[in-house]
């Protein structure tokens, strides 16, 4: 952020969470993980910081996950996949978003494309069954 003051200390806190962890996080984990250092933040700290964060394009909301907004700190394209079991959101590094189907969405729409998301969802090895 623009200052590292007192001023600025859970802000700064708050996008460093979400961006040192690949869990993909709600607002409620967030807090949670935060209050623990630091007592004094409140959960409508965490809310209005989180939606200034997206507005700014400094973090990305992936939409609702079990009913739960959920955050990643990665803004670059990437794909992910979502278990429907126990709604982990995990990263799938090794594939790629592909820029043919930003243009074709373009093309289709008559207009432009400003963000990607690419989202499989399924079971994780953990839920699947065997």
């Amino acid at each position: 952020m623009e200052r590292c003051g007192k001023h600025f200390r859970k802000r700064d806190a708050i996008l460093a969470c979400v961006r040192g962890t690949d869990v993909h996080p709600s607002a409620d984990w967030v807090y949670e993980t935060l209050r623990q250092q630091m007592p004094d933040v409140s959960l409508a700290t965490v809310y209005r910081n989180l939606a200034l964060f997206k507005q700014q394009g400094l973090i990305a909301s992936l939409g609702t996950v079990g009913g739960i907004e959920r955050f990643d700190g990665n803004t670059a394209p990437h794909v992910h996949f979502v278990c429907a079991g126990c709604d982990a959101v995990i990263d799938l590094p090794q594939m790629t978003v592909p820029q043919s189907l930003s243009s074709q969405a373009a093309a289709e729409a008559g207009g432009q494309v400003h963000v990607c998301q690419l989202t499989f969802t399924g079971l994780c090895s953990r839920c699947s069954p065997k």
